[in-house]
């Protein structure tokens, strides 16, 4: 009987596809395995492949505890097949360790402007950055909302506050950068800040501040009073 390869099966239904059309939460262990595993052999296709280790190890209950050589002891699954699980393993084991203290809590403009600061100096292009923030002024969510030209940025408040809704954030704090290192505020800086604020208003996610950065200093627009 021939073996059915992923290749064999509809787009659609192809676990790799089914992740990019419907997220990662609609995939069974055995086809998110699969995407990890990537090939199959010339008997197994990378699903079945899948479905023999989670039937070796009776689901991922034991498999998170197997060791490297356990797991490179399926046939089919050699050195690299068994690290991407380890590492994958791994990742899920740290990112449920995570507690709200390891966020970064943004208190004042400075510690703003310290978390996004290396990144943003240098920076040749206008870059709007939001950073969302719970209750407690822990960082959420950072997102890039536009790209823009070197001397201006349009943002609009719906992108901004589109990803509030997402991550159940608070408050937001905006960031965009100077190319050419002086943060002073342009008349359209004060635009979009006084929109995004009123905008904030209305949908009751607080606008904190924004700050823009320039060559390693940067103007708070809060402290200048327009927020």
């Amino acid at each position: 009987m021939d073996t059915l390869m992923i290749k064999d099966f509809p787009i659609e239904d192809r676990p790799r596809e089914r992740l990019i059309q419907h997220g990662a939460a609609s995939l069974s262990n055995q086809e998110l395995l699969a995407i990890l595993l990537r090939t199959g052999t010339k008997s197994k296709s990378a699903l079945q492949l899948a479905n023999k280790l989670l039937a070796q190890f009776d689901g991922l209950l034991w498999l998170k505890e197997a060791a490297l050589e356990e797991i490179m002891g399926i046939k089919g699954i050699g050195k690299v097949k068994a690290v991407q699980i380890a590492a994958a393993i791994e990742l899920g084991r740290r990112i449920g360790n995570l507690t709200y203290d390891d966020r970064y809590i943004i208190r004042t403009p400075e510690d703003g402007a310290n978390y996004v600061m290396n990144d943003m100096r240098f920076l040749t292009q206008e870059h709007f950055v939001c950073l969302y923030l719970n209750t407690k002024n822990q960082v959420l969510h950072r997102q890039t909302i536009f790209i823009g030209s070197l001397n201006a940025s349009i943002v609009h408040p719906r992108e901004v506050f589109k990803e509030a809704f997402r991550r159940s954030a608070a408050s937001i704090i905006c960031f965009h950068n100077h190319p050419s290192g002086d943060p002073t505020p342009s008349r359209e800086d004060i635009e979009v800040t006084n929109r995004l604020v009123e905008c904030g208003k209305m949908m009751g996610i607080e606008i904190l501040d924004h700050l823009i950065i320039g060559d390693n200093k940067y103007v708070s627009m809060k402290e200048k009073g327009f927020i």
